[in-house]
C-alpha cells in the first residue's frame, strides 16, 4: 500500500512537471525588440550567407512605425512589417531591380519569398531567427551600425 502511495505521488509530480514544461511558451517578441538593431543575415539553412564583389551583406531593420527596410544580397527592399505572436510578415514588399550573379539572385529570391509570407520568429540575446517551412534565416544584431530610423 505504501509503495502505491509513493508511485501515485511520483506520477502526479511527473505529470505536473511535464504539463508545466509543455505550457511554457517563448517570451513574445515585441516591435521594440526588432527596432533596437540593424539585423545582419549570417546564415541560411546553417550555411554562411553567399557574397561576392557585386553583392551586399543582407540585412533588415525596422523603424518605429514597423516599416522594414534592408538589402537581400543585391537589391534594397522595404515593406510594412506585421508582428503577431512571434510571427512576422513583410506586407507589400517593394524592391529595387538590380541584376547580380545567379547564386546571389537565387539567395535574394529565397530571402524575399521567406519575408513575404508569415514566418516564425525567435530571439535569443542578439540573434534573430526567422523560420519558414523550407528555410531558416539567422540574423545577428549589428551594434556597430545604428539602425536608420
Amino acid at each position: 500500500m505504501k509503495l502505491s502511495s509513493i508511485s501515485t505521488i511520483t506520477a502526479i509530480a511527473s505529470a505536473v512537471i511535464i504539463a508545466g514544461c509543455a505550457s511554457h511558451k517563448a517570451t513574445p517578441i515585441t516591435a521594440k525588440d526588432l527596432q533596437a538593431h540593424r539585423w545582419v543575415l549570417t546564415t541560411v539553412d546553417k550555411k554562411a550567407v553567399k557574397t561576392d564583389p557585386t553583392s551586399t551583406q543582407p540585412f533588415i531593420q525596422f523603424d518605429d512605425t514597423m516599416m522594414a527596410s534592408g538589402n537581400a544580397s543585391c537589391n534594397d527592399f522595404f515593406g510594412k512589417a506585421k508582428l503577431d505572436k512571434n510571427r512576422l510578415l513583410l506586407d507589400k514588399l517593394a524592391l529595387t531591380m538590380k541584376l547580380c550573379s545567379d547564386d546571389i539572385m537565387k539567395q535574394e529570391q529565397m530571402i524575399h519569398r521567406s519575408l513575404s509570407s508569415w514566418t516564425d520568429l525567435s530571439l535569443a540575446k542578439e540573434t534573430l531567427t526567422i523560420k519558414t517551412p523550407k528555410h531558416t534565416l539567422v540574423y545577428q544584431a549589428d551594434n556597430t551600425t545604428e539602425a536608420k530610423q
